[in-house]
């Protein structure tokens, strides 16, 4: 049975779309269909507005299985970041990802702000796809071939912690969920009632 995947990240110029299709195509081909991602660019409709880009969003996010949050750059991208506490807040098995070699951060465990670690359900894959490109590189691969090459090998750790993370067991208690639930659907202030209904099918699914 395949596992839908939430694939939050920038999605602003080119190298964000082309190497957010990339990965997300590199993790269902090593998962064997196993995990499928769900891009966020591939559902965004900007003639019907802000509002409503954001709640499509959040509804495929509290909908899908799991979660990749991609905490690349020397900031990470603040819509990203509220991503992910609606995923923690749903209890959804979240992994962080960055695949830039740059430090930041005020901790030594996570190169980034201390407030976004620790959490419950989730786990952290820090990779430095430099070294794998220019591995490819050595090997005598052209620099596409190269980059190809790199998405493969982030792809095929991120579904080692997939793998992991869908085994994991809520940590949400059985009593608590009807009303987080009730919270979910509430607090975002979702402008559609039928975003309201598909997100609430979504967790009576999930949760049984």
């Amino acid at each position: 049975m395949s596992l839908s995947v939430y694939f939050a990240g920038e999605l602003f110029n080119a190298k964000h779309l082309s190497g957010n299709a990339g990965l997300a195509a590199a993790i269902e081909r090593h998962s064997t269909g196993q995990f499928v991602c769900v891009l966020p660019q591939t559902l965004e409709s900007r003639e019907e507005g802000a509002h409503f880009i954001r709640d499509e969003d959040l509804e495929h996010l509290i909908s899908s299985d799991l979660a990749i949050f991609n905490f690349d750059g020397p900031e990470i991208d603040s819509g990203t970041v509220a991503e992910f506490m609606v995923a923690k807040f749903a209890d959804i098995p979240a992994l962080l990802l960055r695949t830039d070699f740059r430090r930041g951060g005020d901790q030594g465990q996570d190169p980034w702000n201390l407030m976004l670690s620790f959490y419950p359900r989730t786990k952290t894959c820090c990779l430095d796809s430099m070294a794998f490109y220019k591995v490819a590189l050595g090997q005598g691969l052209d620099p596409v071939a190269a980059a190809d090459r790199t998405l493969d090998e982030i792809a095929a750790q991120v579904v080692q912690e997939l793998e992991a993370l869908a085994q994991s067991k809520p940590a949400l208690p059985s009593e608590l969920a009807n009303p987080v639930h009730d919270w979910l659907v509430q607090f975002p202030g979702f402008r559609s009632a039928e975003s309201i209904t598909r997100i609430r099918k979504a967790l009576t699914r999930k949760s049984s």
